[in-house]
């Protein structure tokens, strides 16, 4: 199940169903707003979107509310995270997946908001997307990547899109100095297992997914390719756990497939780590792999839709991935 596009004059509402919106700074908050209207779109605000807690977060009554009202909301199109943190997966059982069912919308955000996305897909087929949150539209510098791919993703009538890399790439906290970042050029993907894969994205933050490992939320892997990434926490060691934790699953031997986003410089992750990590696991050998492509905690990324389809080639030191909310097997 697909929600239609997004139009100009679309009303698109900010939720937190993880950190509270209180944590942005209020000149963010407006960038982050002109930057939408720019787009044409409407912006509003949950009702409790500004509430906190001692976790920087929100009651789940709170959370839950908002997130019901927003998609039973006709005048409301498409429905942003205001930013990550560490607690969405506490809202599975509370929600109604039939009244998501019956008012689709388009669902975006990242990082942990990678359990809430992943858990209504399962649960209604609804393709949501991981993609910036509401807070990634206040970065005033080097973001052109970000809005273009979102805007692709969602609101363009193109039936796929090649993802190219982008020109640049930043992993400084541009939260605190606007003016004072840091640009590395993008060498590009890196392929670590040549091949070819047509097949269903599921993925995201890969500590996140793995969350939902045992639970009735958890999506098949026959038949994807996976889009994993993961942030600064996650150094070589704890990386190589989650995802040999993930290979385990039932269903892996039909994966097709692993793309990995951009790791953060704080992670420790090298080329050559990585490689060993991912020639490490039999369960990877017969299926193309590639890594430092743009998604996950660096800036710029590119816009996913969980439950879509993606073809990838990687052979020699060409990549190209298409994706796209449907495409033939």
């Amino acid at each position: 199940m697909i929600a239609p596009k997004l139009q100009p004059g679309d009303e698109v509402r900010v939720i937190s169903p993880s950190r509270s919106l209180s944590i942005i700074d209020e000149q963010h908050i407006q960038l982050a707003k002109q930057r939408l209207e720019a787009s044409g779109l409407i912006v509003s605000f949950s009702a409790n979107a500004y509430e906190m807690d001692d976790f920087a977060s929100s009651s789940i009554e709170s959370r839950i509310q908002d997130l019901h009202a927003a998609f039973a909301d006709p005048q409301v199109k498409g429905i942003l995270a205001t930013i990550g943190g560490f607690n969405s997966n506490q809202l599975l059982q509370y929600i109604d997946y039939s009244l998501i069912q019956a008012n689709p919308k388009r669902f975006c955000g990242y990082s942990d908001i990678t359990a809430l996305s992943t858990a209504i897909y399962t649960k209604t087929g609804l393709i949501t997307y991981s993609g910036p949150a509401f807070s990634t539209f206040a970065i005033l510098h080097g973001n052109e990547y970000t809005v273009e791919f979102f805007e692709k993703m969602m609101m363009e009538s193109a039936d796929s899109i090649l993802v190219t890399p982008s020109e640049a790439w930043s992993d400084d906290a541009w939260y605190r100095d606007q003016e004072n970042r840091q640009f590395i050029t993008n060498q590009g993907s890196v392929i670590l297992n040549e091949g070819q894969a047509e097949g269903t994205i599921i993925g995201g933050n890969l500590c996140t997914l793995n969350l939902l490992q045992g639970t009735e939320y958890m999506p098949s892997l026959e038949g994807t390719v996976l889009f994993v990434e993961d942030d600064y926490m996650a150094d070589p060691s704890t990386f190589d756990r989650d995802l040999q934790s993930l290979i385990h699953q039932p269903g892996f031997e039909q994966v097709r497939g692993l793309v990995i986003g951009r790791f953060q410089k704080a992670s420790g992750m090298t080329p050559q780590l990585l490689e060993k990590i991912i020639h490490s696991k039999r369960e990877l050998t017969q299926i193309p792999v590639i890594a430092d492509v743009d998604f996950g905690h660096t800036a710029p990324h590119f816009t996913f839709p969980i439950g879509g389809k993606t073809e990838l080639n990687a052979q020699g030191t060409s990549v190209e991935l298409w994706i796209s909310e449907y495409m033939s097997e």
